[in-house]
C-alpha cells in the first residue's frame, strides 16, 4: 500500500512524504526531495519495529542540508577525477566538490532536488528532468525512481533514464544503515559478507587509478562474514587513506546471487542486497562528524551499501563504460530484503 502521508511548502516548493507498508509492518517513508528515505521501518526478532537508516526526524530539515542522507545520487554515483571529462573529442568541467573532484553529481545533484512524484498502484514513481548542461554534463538526461515494498519485506528500487545527447550516468541511493535501530551505537559490530575479491585501488583522494586490488588474505576481504570493525584498524594503505572502508567492490554477481548481507547479533535483523549492477561502494561512516538528526551521528554510526557503475570509469578506458549513449536507455535495479536470522555471532 502506498499513500501520501505529510505535505509541507518549503518555499514555494511542495515537499512530500509517502508512506510504502506492508501486512507485516515492514515500511518505508520517502521523500520527493532527493528521493530520499526518510524511515525505514523493519520488525526486530522480538517484533518491535526498529526505524533501520539514519536521518532527521522532520522532512523539511533534508531541504538545503549537505549530507546525502538516504538520497537518489546522480548523475553519476561516486568520485570522477579532475572533476572532469572527454567525450566525443570534448571535455567536460564538473563541480570540484571534494578535494579537487567531482562527488555523487556536483554541487546540486540529484539528491538536491525536488522530484515530481506519483503513485502508481503499488510504487512510488518519481521523476526528474535534468537539464543539458546541469552541473556541467551534456544532454538532457529524463530520469524515473521507483520504490516498491512487497510481502516480503523488501524494498526495491528500480532507475530508468534517457538522455538527448551523450551523456555519463551511473544511479544509486546513498541510504546508511544501521541495523540496530540505535544509532548512538556504531556499526563495528555489525556483521558483513560482500560477494566479491577485488576493489577498484584508489589514490589518496579516493580516485580510483584503473588498478584492482585483490581483497584475499587483506582486512578488505568480507567473502566470509565477519564484523564491520575485526579489522577496520588494520595497518592497510587504503584503511589508512580512507579512514576506515569506503572501497568500490567488484562483485561476483550471477542471477539470482546476493551482492552483499548485513547483519546485527541484537535484533537479529538481516539484510541482503540484490542488485544487477558491477559494483557496490561499502562505506563505514568515516566522515560523520556531529551532524544531529535522529540522533547525533558521529564516525561509524552507520554504514552503506552502494550499487553503481565502475567509478570515475570516464577517465579510465579499461573500465566498463560509464556513457550512456543518446536514445539508449539506462535501467537497474536494487532490492534490500530484510529477514530475521540468529548465527554464531549472538
Amino acid at each position: 500500500m502506498v499513500k501520501l502521508i505529510e505535505e509541507k511548502n518549503i518555499k514555494g516548493k511542495n515537499l512530500l512524504c509517502f508512506e510504502l507498508k506492508n501486512k507485516n509492518g515492514f515500511s518505508a517513508q520517502i521523500i520527493n526531495y532527493g528521493g530520499r528515505i526518510h524511515k525505514l521501518i523493519v520488525p526486530d526478532i522480538n517484533g518491535v519495529l526498529r526505524d533501520v537508516v539514519i536521518g532527521f526526524n522532520e522532512i523539511e530539515t533534508y531541504v538545503g542540508s549537505a549530507s546525502y542522507f538516504n538520497a537518489i545520487i546522480g548523475r553519476t554515483a561516486n568520485r570522477i577525477g579532475g572533476a572532469a571529462f572527454s567525450l566525443n573529442g570534448k571535455k567536460y568541467q564538473l563541480y570540484a566538490n571534494d578535494n579537487g573532484n567531482s562527488l555523487h553529481g556536483g554541487k546540486i545533484g540529484f539528491d538536491s532536488v525536488f522530484w515530481d512524484a506519483e503513485i502508481d498502484q503499488d510504487a512510488l514513481v518519481l521523476r526528474y528532468v535534468s537539464a543539458d548542461g546541469e552541473e556541467g554534463y551534456p544532454g538532457k538526461l529524463t530520469t524515473e525512481v521507483r520504490y516498491r515494498v512487497s510481502e516480503e519485506n523488501e524494498l526495491a528500487i528500480s532507475y530508468r533514464a534517457v538522455s538527448d545527447a551523450d551523456t555519463l550516468c551511473s544511479l544509486t541511493n546513498h541510504a546508511y544503515f544501521n541495523l540496530s535501530g540505535d544509532f548512538g551505537n556504531t556499526i563495528l559490530n555489525e556483521c558483513m559478507r560482500i560477494r566479491s575479491d577485488y576493489i577498484t585501488a584508489v589514490d589518496d583522494k579516493l580516485i580510483p587509478t584503473g588498478a584492482l586490488y585483490a581483497v584475499k588474505d587483506t582486512p578488505l576481504d568480507f567473502n566470509s562474514m565477519k564484523t564491520i570493525g575485526e579489522e577496520i584498524a588494520d595497518d592497510n594503505e587504503f584503511l589508512r587513506i580512507a579512514g576506515g572502508y569506503d572501497f568500490n567492490y567488484v562483485l561476483k554477481n550471477g542471477e539470482g546471487a546476493y551482492a552483499a548481507k548485513a547483519f546485527d547479533p541484537k535484533t537479529c535483523i538481516e539484510m541482503t542486497v540484490y542488485t544487477d549492477m558491477p559494483c557496490l561502494q561499502f562505506y563505514s561512516g568515516n566522515f560523520l562528524n556531529g551532524t544531529k538528526g535522529k540522533a547525533v551521528f558521529n564516525k561509524n554510526c552507520a554504514f552503506c551499501l552502494e550499487t553503481q557503475l565502475y567509478p570515475n570509469a570516464c577517465n579510465i578506458p579499461s573500465f566498463p563504460t560509464s556513457v550512456l549513449k543518446k536514445g539508449d536507455v539506462f535501467t537497474s535495479e536494487t532490492r534490500y530484503k530484510f529477514s530475521l536470522f540468529r548465527s554464531e555471532f549472538l
